[in-house]
């Protein structure tokens, strides 16, 4: 019985664990997710891309979420190899960082950081400062979770059960090294894995030998997870993942088999067995950095392992079908196909979107023309792609094969609905401003560009979704709609200011401002379709609502 009740005490500490690391993360995210996007794709120096990695895995929470982003960026094409294995690498010695920081005595804060926290969340009504909220309440919480592990294991400390599994995995380090993978990739967090064990060392319920080798365990699981989860994409973005998992992993092995046969070095300062397991982290993760030396042959090597998928390639202008009837006989080669094809719909939208805001200041009726002819580009090749899947050998298709085919067929629909929604709203509008001498008020304007320029920026984000089947990404896309409708909101509440304030230029633009920024906002919509069937899979989407746990590493 009394096992029975330290396992409740066990799992609540845990799952508490979970939930708040997963709330900072959510919190973040939601915060402060489009510039780590930004962040991310500015190429920069070897030592500043370590940096950057280090920094966002301080603040993401997760060494794995940081891989994933890169690995999206690298699929785009916006990063290379050894860039995006910098970040990586940095993003794992920010995770050591952080547990170091949370392993800190921080209970005398927890009533402070509820208190603030709470208030932030409930009572404010700006976006970023009720995000803010969330994060201290789930920083309070994961210190509130560690101290309960503590009172967990305390009572059973001096049973008979843990001494003898602690003693088990002091003399088989294996069996330790991999029950850590083990726990980081169930739980999907290596921090709550670390941390986890941080605490039960520090009380003495487990050696330092023992600890060591769950923690190095750990660091395999953790770069594990972002390779499991890129599983299903093109190869250029399993690369760089791929990579993280086999300097990691083999360093991590090698690094737990010396210990466990030397020792650690007896020139270390005296400290705890806690802080001298946060030090072997911190350590470990420091000497993996020096392994970005290899970037150059590993991805020889990986090259060779994965290669690109080879399609005949022409360099072709937006207007050529990337549709081979001859590929229909083979679902995966028609696939590819399809997907192409669905990406060359999304570069022709990216292509009509460039002007517009030039046609609202200045009417231009042959570029208006040509953008016509362009939506009918996108029409003829959504025809095309209807008819294409028709062909298909749906009998012979797996299951997986099916839902891809659905999800590229529906995001082909939703790009030209985005690009009617252009020519038959937009251009309109804007002819009607140009034939009526109509001008927009400086701020009314401004709002609208910053829209536009939300617009373009996610449909580029998009298009690497579209390539990569980023999940992280897929989640700032849904994000991002609840931001454009706030935007459009908030412009409308200006624009009625304006009109209180009987600014004459908002009188005369009123519908035609109102309308471009709802017009702007519903091809929006559209656009952010591309995320829903990835995380409808990765079970990121209930209820039409994006889901709050996400996981982390």
């Amino acid at each position: 019985m009394q096992i029975l009740i330290f396992l409740l005490h066990l799992s609540g500490a845990v799952l508490l664990l979970l939930f708040a690391v997963r709330m900072v993360r959510t919190g973040i995210e939601r915060a402060f997710g489009p510039r780590l996007h930004r962040a991310i794709g500015r190429p920069r120096g070897t030592i500043t891309m370590m940096a950057s990695g280090l920094l966002m895995a301080m603040v993401l929470q997760s060494s794995a979420a940081v891989t994933l982003l890169v690995a999206g960026f690298a699929g785009t094409g916006g990063l290379t190899f050894a860039s995006g294995l910098a970040l990586v690498l940095g993003g794992d010695l920010g995770s050591a960082l952080l547990i170091m920081l949370l392993s800190f005595p921080l209970q005398e804060l927890v009533p402070a950081l509820l208190a603030i926290g709470g208030l932030l969340f409930l009572k404010s009504q700006t976006r970023n400062w009720k995000q803010v909220g969330r994060i201290l309440v789930g920083v309070a919480l994961i210190l509130i979770a560690l101290r309960y592990l503590r009172e967990a294991v305390e009572p059973v400390r001096d049973s008979a059960i843990l001494p003898a599994l602690a003693g088990y995995f002091e003399r088989d380090f294996v069996t330790a090294f991999l029950t850590g993978a083990a726990l980081a990739f169930v739980m999907h967090s290596s921090v709550a894995t670390i941390l986890m064990t941080v605490t039960v060392v520090g009380i003495g319920a487990l050696p330092l030998a023992a600890g060591i080798s769950l923690v190095l365990g750990a660091n395999l699981g953790s770069a594990v997870i972002p390779v499991w989860l890129t599983r299903r994409a093109v190869p250029v973005v399993r690369r760089i993942p791929l990579a993280n998992l086999i300097l990691r992993g083999i360093a991590a092995l090698i690094a737990a088999t010396a210990i466990d046969r030397f020792g650690l070095p007896t020139a270390l300062p005296p400290m705890g067995d806690d802080a001298m397991l946060v030090a072997v982290h911190i350590g470990f993760n420091t000497l993996v950095l020096t392994l970005i030396l290899l970037a150059k042959p590993l991805n020889t090597a990986l090259l060779r392992l994965v290669p690109d998928v080879q399609a005949p390639h022409v360099a072709a202008p937006l207007h050529r079908s990337h549709l081979d009837p001859g590929s229909t006989d083979t679902p995966v080669r028609a696939l590819a196909c399809l997907r192409r094809e669905v990406i060359r719909m999304a570069d022709v939208l990216s292509e009509m979107l460039a002007p517009v805001m030039d046609l609202y200041q200045k009417y231009d009726r042959d570029q208006a023309r040509a953008l016509t002819a362009e939506d009918q580009v996108l029409n003829t090749a959504l025809d095309d792609i209807r008819l294409f899947a028709t062909e298909l050998p749906h009998h012979a298709m797996q299951k997986s094969e099916k839902r891809e085919l659905r999800a590229l067929v529906d995001y082909a629909i939703a790009l030209e609905a985005a690009g009617d929604l252009l020519v038959k709203r937009l251009l309109p509008l804007a002819q009607e401003k140009s034939d009526q001498g109509i001008s927009f008020s400086k701020e009314g304007f401004a709002e609208l560009s910053t829209i536009y320029a939300r617009l373009c920026q996610n449909l580029e984000t998009a298009s690497s979704v579209l390539i990569s089947n980023d999940l992280v990404g897929a989640r700032q896309l849904l994000e991002e709609k609840t931001e454009m409708a706030r935007l459009e909101r908030k412009t409308r509440k200006e624009h009625l200011k304006r009109l209180s304030a009987g600014v004459p230029e908002s009188f005369a633009s009123s519908d035609v401002h109102i309308e471009t920024a709802y017009t702007l906002k519903e091809m929006h919509s559209w656009i952010v379709t591309v995320a829903h069937p990835i995380l409808l899979r990765e079970g990121q989407l209930l209820d039409s609502r994006l889901a709050d746990d996400v996981p982390s590493g």
